[in-house]
């Protein structure tokens, strides 16, 4: 009696925290993929609705971001319900499609990002960061990371992304900070802004994203390197178009915002360039042929296709090719297919997001255009669907999910040189957690003995998380014969973390040897590195710096570097090289500049907040100008240009209103330069949240901010400038500048 009881309870249990569905069949018959390759379906409603973004625990397992409030239906309404979920998917029957789900964490308002770290689970939910440790598939120990991870925008224009990288800090889209957690405490700290939806890595580990109207960007150099100095922002090295061309290849017409701003379309209304590309992936899997490896994937869900970029790496720069011309990777002619987020497998294969819907644009940015569109189509009506997609060679073969759970920390440093991209990064991740000391000795011999600079790179961060790297070690590996320049470029950069007065004498000697190599890559980091060093000895590294900079005198990657380890040493420095540097000396004119410029901008701040309006408008600008423009208004290439010296903000505030009512769209020119921009500012003219006290507010902030004074314009003038409709809907440069 007492076993049926107990089985009973069980049954009651496990019903009540799973559910089980029949495995839903799919029809991809509409999808088109590249020769060798299949796609298939691993889940789909009713397991999963509105998914986002996803992420493989340590047994290989999906758990989804379901964003179920988001748009369903063509007003937006219902936005704020708490029916936001993170699931946990499983194929219990082994055949490679889900048939159960379970609840990990519902009633949740709009979540966007999760990421397995730490042991536990780090999610976002606007406007926090939260991370909550797992216990049998269930949270416990609630801990509020940031309460200002998310601080304005709408949905599309929010922080994103939680990717833990090889320098063991996570790593976000649509964001200017990084997180990490040492000890219990978590740090949040400031890196360079990136993109808009997705984040991803190579093997070497350079960063990359996009925006929605530009197809791939990229950093040249590994993360945090290059942005030392307070008052110098990169040009060459960080945030890099890496596509000449925007073009999309479409199977069918194509249903975007604005779609009749003239070039937008082609005769037959298909997509000419992307409007909201999305979710990059660089390939670091081991089921792929060879030249697919380090290839970028990138979602168009705009277009309803995947795009497949080959990587080219140079000395100086990246470069990113369409694969095969005229046809993308994989594309369909449902227009429900809106692949939103792409992610490595533990199985060594691709994995979509598919949030599977018809409306895509938010209620922020829809134009009434779209919203007809929508209508015609019937598109409003694809809701409360999801899927996720596994795309994988034709050849390829079954692959056992190793549970990384149940290995020694032995085994995991053999897992550091899997080919996997998965194995690597999850095992460094352990191994960092579990804090155990007793592999130090293993790591440092895996390093001496790997012929593997990738691996060795894995090993080398899985020190430094451990807070196990020293300087002998590090000065040990330059002199080193079978460590490679990649693995030598990290040790460079983590010299820096180790740096100490007792170490002047050794250091200045490690990197006069370093630099008698002659090797740009190795040049390139050590150029960037020294900044730490510089501060106890100037004298010392001021000679190796300038050597450096005289081996690359028109080198503007090389001198950027230079720029970064000048951090307060610029006027210092410039004594010292006599002047006679051309390209370092116009860097440091403009670092100066821009170090007075800051002193006057917070006398301004000072001013500002003593007025009401102004500081209204200052709210606007967080939440709806400084996702494009900037915090600081220094703008974001090919997205958005500056508001530092913008005759638009200083000159005229009737143009002023006129651009923030209706919207601008490029190309235009700010302060003399040419911006050839792909993307189209949108207006607040059909946001019933913006009043024309609202509109005054904004440009009061941005003149005051960003111009010699305010130019007042009253809100009777702004409601009259609300009924001056331009030609396509947005104002452009030329329209613009015959308004009197």
């Amino acid at each position: 009696m007492y076993k049926y009881a107990t089985l009973l309870l069980l049954t009651i249990i496990i019903s009540c925290s799973k559910n089980s569905y029949k495995e839903p069949i799919v029809n991809l018959d509409t999808y088109q993929i590249e020769q060798g390759f299949d796609v298939k379906a691993v889940a789909s409603e009713p397991f999963i609705e509105a998914p986002v973004t996803m992420d493989f625990d340590e047994k290989g397992r999906m758990w989804v971001v379901e964003m179920r409030g988001y748009m369903q239906n063509l007003e937006g309404t219902g936005e704020n319900i708490p029916n936001g979920r993170i699931v946990i998917l499983e194929d219990w029957d082994k055949d490679g499609v889900t048939d159960h789900t379970k609840i990990f964490l519902d009633s949740l308002v709009l979540p966007r990002a999760i990421s397995h770290v730490y042991g536990g689970l780090l999610y976002a939910e606007p406007p926090n960061l939260w991370f909550v440790e797992i216990e049998n598939d269930k949270p416990k120990n609630k801990v509020l990371v940031d309460n200002k991870y998310v601080t304005g925008g709408n949905v599309e224009h929010q922080p994103n992304g939680l990717m833990m990288h090889i320098d063991n800090w996570i790593y976000n889209a649509k964001s200017k900070f990084r997180y990490q957690r040492r000890y219990g405490k978590w740090y949040k700290e400031e890196t360079f802004f990136r993109g808009q939806w997705g984040i991803s890595k190579d093997n070497f580990g350079r960063l990359y994203h996009n925006n929605n109207s530009v197809i791939l960007k990229g950093d040249l150099v590994l993360p945090n390197t290059f942005t030392k100095n307070n008052y110098y922002r990169p040009k060459i090295a960080l945030g890099k178009n890496l596509n000449k061309s925007q073009r999309v290849y479409p199977l069918h017409a194509t249903s975007i915002n604005r779609g009749y701003i003239k070039g937008r379309l082609d005769k037959d209304s298909i997509l000419v360039d992307v409007t909201a590309t999305c979710g990059p992936l660089i390939y670091r899997g081991d089921k792929f042929p060879k030249e697919h490896s380090l290839n970028a994937f990138i979602c168009a869900p705009e277009a309803n296709l995947i795009k497949r970029n080959i990587l080219h790496f140079s000395k100086n720069t990246i470069e990113a090719i369409h694969a095969i011309p005229n046809k993308e990777f994989l594309a369909s002619t449902d227009e429900g297919f809106r692949p939103v987020s792409l992610i490595n497998g533990p199985d060594g294969n691709i994995y979509i997001v598919d949030m599977h819907r018809g409306i895509l644009q938010d209620k922020a940015y829809l134009t009434p255009y779209l919203k007809k569109q929508y209508q015609n189509k019937k598109l409003d009506t694809i809701i409360g669907m999801g899927r996720i997609l596994k795309v994988q060679h034709s050849d390829s073969k079954p692959q056992k999910i190793i549970n990384l759970n149940e290995c020694t920390s032995t085994d995991l440093i053999e897992y550091l040189e899997h080919p996997n991209g998965w194995y690597r990064d999850k095992s460094q991740q352990l191994l960092v957690n579990r804090k155990d000391y007793r592999i130090v000795s293993s790591l440092k011999q895996f390093i001496l003995n790997s012929k593997n600079p990738i691996s060795q790179i894995h090993a080398l961060h899985t020190l430094n998380g451990l807070g196990a790297l020293s300087f002998d070690f590090l000065n040990q590996l330059t002199q080193q014969h079978n460590i490679s320049t990649k693995t030598l470029s990290h040790v460079i950069v983590l010299l820096e973390e180790v740096v100490h007065k007792n170490y002047l004498i050794k250091a200045e000697e490690c990197f006069q040897n370093l630099i008698e190599k002659n090797h740009l890559e190795l040049d390139l980091y050590i150029a960037c590195s020294l900044g730490r060093w510089i501060n106890l000895a100037p004298n010392k590294f001021y000679p190796l710096l300038l050597k450096v900079s005289s081996r690359y005198d028109t080198n503007p990657l090389i001198q950027e570097g230079i720029m970064s380890s000048l951090n307060q040493h610029e006027e210092e420095f410039l004594s010292y090289t006599n002047k006679q540097k051309p390209l370092l000396l116009s860097y440091i004119d403009e670092a100066l500049e821009n170090k007075k410029a800051n002193q006057l901008k917070k006398n301004r701040i000072l001013q500002q907040n003593k007025q009401k309006s102004i500081n209204a408008g200052e709210k606007i600008f967080s939440t709806i100008c400084a996702t494009c423009h900037g915090d600081q208004g220094q703008g974001i290439a090919s997205l958005a240009p500056p508001f530092i010296k913008s005759e638009y903000i200083s000159e005229s505030s009737e143009k002023l209103a006129l651009i923030v009512l209706h919207g601008l769209s490029g190309p235009l020119h700010v302060n003399g330069k040419l911006y050839e921009l792909n993307a189209t500012m949108p207006g607040l003219v059909n946001n019933p949240e913006y009043s024309d006290q609202d509109i005054q507010n904004i440009i009061y902030y941005l003149q005051h901010t960003f111009a010699d004074k305010i130019k007042p314009i009253n809100t009777i003038k702004i409601k009259e400038l609300r009924a001056l409709k331009p030609k396509n809907g947005v104002f452009s440069e030329e329209e613009l500048l015959k308004v009197k």
